[in-house]
This record gives structure tokens, sequence and C-alpha cells, in this order.
């Protein structure tokens, strides 16, 4: 169950990159040391930019230098870890998506007349 942050999002970023629900994003094999280390700081980021979130009209926990600041790490990492899959050729095009978003593709399976399927041979 993955819990619905103070902001209201329903997003699932943890299986973005996830295409067989397996609840891995990438297979370790196929991320350097840095790119893990780079991926971990920033969940460790965003989770400290959610757990200090301050509703509307309440005075934030963190100083603006501090929010700048790990604004500007968030910035960096990303255009790091872009520069690190251009150079190991793959794509950055995935994004986030919302439990409730339609999905762009639909397997429907089909039934060739004639043909035997496996459970028909008994």
């Amino acid at each position: 169950m993955i819990a619905r942050p103070a902001s209201g999002c329903l997003c699932d970023n943890s299986l973005r990159n996830d295409p067989d629900n397996t609840g891995q994003t990438m297979s370790e094999q196929e991320l350097t040391q840095e790119e893990r280390i780079l991926r971990v700081m920033k969940r460790v980021l965003t989770d400290v930019a959610r757990d200090t979130y301050a509703k509307p009209g309440f005075r934030h926990p963190l100083s603006e230098d501090t929010i700048k600041g790990m604004r500007d790490c968030l910035a960096l990492i990303t255009a790091r870890e872009r520069e690190l899959a251009e150079a190991a050729g793959r794509p950055q095009s995935l994004r986030p998506r919302f439990r409730d978003e339609p999905q762009s593709s639909v397997v429907v399976p089909l039934e060739i007349p004639g043909k035997n399927s496996n459970n028909d041979e008994q």
C-alpha cells in the first residue's frame, strides 16, 4: 500500500520504471554504484521535503537557505542522472504515472478460430 503524502498526490514514483510491477525500479546490475548513490540521495531529499511539509499559512520548519540548497542538490542529481543515462544509451523519457491515469496501451488477447489452445487438448 502506498501512503498518500501530505501534498495529496496520488502518484506512485517508486514504480515509474517498473514495467513488470516487480517492485524494483531497474535491475541492480544495470545501475552503476554512482547511479545507486544518486538514486538514494534523491529519495532521501524528497522524503525530507515530504516529511517537513507545512500547510499554507504555517511557518516551514526548514530555513529558506536549506530549502534552496535541497532544490539545488536535486537539480544537480537529476542533471548527473541524465548524463549517466545518455552515456549508457538509456532513454530518459520515463515519467511518473498516477494510479488512476489511463494506460496508453491496451493488451487485447486474440483467439484465432479453429486453433486449439493448450486447455482444449484434453
